[in-house]
């Protein structure tokens, strides 16, 4: 916990005195503390850490966002920022350098010493997202001669206070994971027991090769809090707790949204995020969506005539493209989500395409039926007046709208699959990228049916 009265900064000390009104203690979590700290200015917040006791800035510093830890560390002087460094546990440790550039990384690794350096470079080497880079090495292990009462004894003498210590692992001579013991095991059995006698011989690992996505569907399956990492020999090498697995996946679940809004992933908090950063972030995208919307202007100019013949056709131009367009986000929106939580894999590419092939089909019938009822009406109430040929150009309408929301459909369940096969990110095809990929087809669908349904009558 952290004292606001230890702060040696009175102007700081009021400041969050201030924010934290209503509070009848000066008692918080560092997460409390750093909440505020991420949403003052930099500077503030910098000097609010500095003036903290050591003791208050360990406790603090990774509850802290990325970009306000750099910051942090840049400020403070190098023997500082190593002995900071250095205290941090291994995962902590490991987030903070791998937010770091490749000049920045080598500049502070040295700061570390030996030991630590050598374990974090080995994490950095593992692929992003590979459990290793998750891997907490600061860990409980017993051998199952011992009682109970000796086991407790141990752990009292030789372990921190952390949250790895909920549960403890039994290993033999060779470091091999043999059983995990929860806490509460040794506190409910009798002292003269042996860790043998409480063994259940059960426990559930994840392995240094899994992914990420691997240890979020197996923390789900076993609910547990913290899980034991091994090598292919069974060699416990460390444990994954469920909060640094939730700090992952909120950052790469972070990075799908703006990915599939059509920007590329921020480094740091939008609010953190200078204005240069944000236009070169969302620049690219644009330009190549703007390039992609030019098609359709082409295909525009490609079916020149049959517009020229019946202008009446570019009415609803923008109602049709539009309908392709939202139902291909649907579908991407809908796959994209259950490849990432593991619902779909890529060898489900052709019961997704059955069912999408309803669906489009099924959804196409429907607003074709409410496309043809709507001109009907206009059509009958004198509101607008489409010309004698007004059923063919209905049923244009309805077989158009089918054929436009089928496609849509089908593209956007199918380009997240092929781009899962090609081991790209599945939410790289944003909505906005189906959409503009369905207003171009969706022209020449549009009007390849105009042109078969009205030749002869409106089209010459």
């Amino acid at each position: 916990m952290i004292k606001l009265s230890d702060l040696k900064n009175k102007v700081q000390q009021n400041k969050l005195t201030a924010l934290f009104s209503g509070r009848d203690k000066d008692n918080f979590h560092p997460s409390e503390v750093a909440h505020i700290l991420n949403t003052l200015p930099v500077k503030s917040a910098v000097d609010t850490f500095i003036a903290l006791p050591n003791s208050s800035q360990l406790l603090l510093f990774k509850y802290l966002g990325t970009y306000l830890q750099q910051k942090t560390v840049t400020t403070i002087p190098k023997e500082k920022a190593g002995s900071l460094l250095n205290q941090l546990n291994s995962t902590d440790r490991y987030n903070f350098f791998s937010a770091l550039n490749g000049l920045e990384r080598s500049a502070y690794l040295e700061l570390l010493n030996a030991d630590n350096r050598k374990a974090a470079q080995d994490m950095l080497g593992y692929p992003r997202q590979s459990v290793a880079r998750l891997i907490n090495t600061s860990f409980c292990t017993l051998n199952e001669d011992m009682t109970v009462k000796q086991a407790i004894v141990y752990l009292r003498e030789n372990h921190k206070d952390s949250d790895t210590a909920d549960v403890v692992y039994v290993t033999d001579k060779s470091g091999k994971l043999i059983d995990d013991i929860p806490i509460r095991r040794l506190v409910l059995n009798e002292p003269s027991k042996t860790i043998a006698d409480i063994m259940d011989r059960h426990f559930v690992k994840l392995d240094i090769s899994d992914t990420t996505d691997v240890a979020i569907a197996r923390f789900k399956q076993y609910n547990r809090t913290v899980l034991p990492v091994t090598n292919t020999k069974n060699i416990l090498l460390g444990v994954i707790t469920i909060d640094d697995l939730i700090d992952v996946a909120e950052q790469r679940n972070t990075r799908e949204m703006q990915r599939f809004g059509g920007t590329e992933a921020l480094e740091f908090p939008y609010v953190k995020t200078s204005v240069f950063s944000l236009i070169r972030k969302r620049a690219g995208w644009l330009i190549i969506l703007f390039l992609s919307e030019m098609l359709t202007a082409t295909a525009m100019g490609f079916f020149e005539n049959e517009i020229a013949q019946a202008v009446v056709l570019a009415l609803f131009v923008p109602l049709v493209i539009s309908s392709g367009g939202n139902s291909g986000s649907q579908a991407a929106t809908l796959i994209i989500r259950a490849l990432a939580v593991g619902e779909l894999t890529v060898k489900n590419w052709f019961y997704v395409m059955r069912r999408e092939l309803l669906s489009g089909f099924s959804l196409g019938v429907i607003l074709g039926a409410i496309g043809f009822l709507r001109i009907t009406a206009w059509q009958q109430l004198g509101w607008y007046h489409y010309g004698k040929h007004w059923l063919l150009l209905a049923t244009t309408i309805f077989f158009s709208l089918i054929g436009i929301v089928l496609w849509g459909t089908l593209s956007g369940s199918m380009i997240p699959i092929v781009l899962k096969k090609l081991k790209q990110d599945p939410a790289t095809s944003s909505a906005p990228f189906v959409a503009t990929l369905v207003d171009v087809t969706g022209l020449v669908i549009y009007f390849t049916i105009a042109h078969i349904l009205l030749k002869g009558t409106i089209l010459k």
